[in-house]
């Protein structure tokens, strides 16, 4: 049998906006631009406050616009930049809308990814998407969209671009099961009557990830596998009962399908964020490059157990938020955000992070249509509910 060689022509470079460049996810993407400045072309960069970091990104890549997130801040900072400068939620606009773009990174943290990437997707590009808090709060929503306008969303996230992997060239009615794996974060062996002492050193020391304050909070009590479960259920169109987490702590297996015959598969690698993201960019192609790979002959044991819902609340209460449907999913997001940044600053004690979304869901209790509009309404009223209450007591 002969086998033909594949001769490809040579491909225009990808144009690539990043929304949050100055992140851990956009330095990384940076990186990935770095190895195939061939295939990647950076065109718009945006960052909340590292202004400094964003003007040596931009002398080195030459983006057509930049953003920085404060409002009216472009005009003082026009001068250090040879291309437009925008700011606020207007200019993360402008950055995911830029003329002609392949693929937009969102990079972003928090519900203000919201926004930019409801207009990326009406321009119908690739959305690398790395912000789960978007499908927290409207993924049924956004889905919608990206159908209306053809857009593709691939995830970022090492579990979501996992289980997109294992789901090429299968069929959705011979999928039985979702299976997202977690580290458990620091506290997995750490006794439940001593959680009321952790401090926040405590909570920042990850085992395997290295990663932004907000997410490194949110795996230590799991609230970000919560989210992801959330996540899950709109990128791939199954519901909650078909979606499970178990506990890895290697997190070397990012994540598992299992099938109606009973096999299962999986997809594996070192924890490495530029994998999924070189991914995300090169998808349907498989770039070269020169990450990290398995050690197959040091690794010596996989392990997997369930997760103590005593220890990490929060999964159970987004499991409970998924299955109520509409904006509550978005009021626990909101409220979560809110109780870690007062944890962070010293206002809340590790273990009233969860009590604290808890009490927002039962505070809240206005109704809210189906629509972006009130998603971002009920996202503002669990804020402001989550800033004022003080801090609650031990059950």
């Amino acid at each position: 049998m002969r086998v033909e060689k594949r001769i490809d022509k040579p491909t225009p470079p990808i144009r690539v906006a990043i929304l949050g460049s100055t992140g851990s996810i956009g330095t990384q993407t940076l990186d990935i631009a770095r190895m195939h400045p061939e295939r990647i072309d950076i065109v718009a960069i945006t960052a909340g406050a590292n202004v400094g970091l964003l003007e040596e990104q931009a002398a080195e890549f030459s983006p057509e616009c930049v953003s920085i997130g404060a409002k009216g801040g472009a005009a003082s900072l026009s001068n250090h930049f040879s291309c437009p400068v925008f700011d606020g939620s207007d200019g993360l606009v402008r950055a995911a809308t830029w003329l002609n773009l392949d693929v937009v990174v969102v990079a972003l943290v928090g519900a203000v990814g919201l926004k930019p990437t409801i207009a990326a997707v009406k321009t119908g590009s690739r959305i690398a998407l790395a912000n789960k808090e978007t499908l927290v709060v409207a993924g049924d929503l956004i889905q919608e969209l990206a159908s209306q306008h053809g857009a593709e969303i691939i995830p970022v996230d090492s579990e979501h671009s996992a289980i997109y992997q294992c789901l090429l060239g299968e069929r959705e009615e011979f999928v039985s099961r979702l299976i997202l794996t977690a580290s458990g974060g620091p506290f997995r062996k750490r006794s439940l009557e001593s959680f009321g002492s952790i401090t926040r050193e405590e909570a920042m020391a990850h085992p395997n990830w290295e990663m932004g304050s907000k997410i490194t909070i949110d795996s230590a009590t799991m609230m970000n596998k919560g989210l992801e479960v959330i996540e899950a259920r709109w990128l791939f169109d199954l519901p909650p009962e078909k979606i499970d987490v178990v506990i890895h702590p290697q997190s070397i297996v990012h994540s598992m399908v299992e099938f109606v015959d009973g096999s299962s598969k999986a997809q594996l690698g070192p924890p490495d964020m530029k994998v999924p993201i070189q991914f995300a960019l090169s998808y349907p192609e498989r770039w070269k490059s020169d990450h990290e790979v398995l050690d197959w002959s040091e690794t010596r044991s996989l392990d997997f157990e369930a997760p103590d819902l005593r220890k990490y609340p929060s999964l159970g209460l987004a499991f409970e938020a998924l299955r109520q449907g509409g904006a509550v999913p978005a009021i626990l997001n909101a409220a979560n955000e809110i109780a870690v940044d007062r944890f962070l600053k010293g206002d809340l004690e590790f273990i009233a992070i969860t009590r604290l979304v808890e009490e927002v869901l039962s505070q809240v209790t206005d109704s809210f249509e189906d629509s972006f509009e009130d998603r971002v309404r009920a996202d503002q009223v669990a804020r402001k509910i989550a800033k004022e209450l003080g801090a609650p007591t031990s059950h």
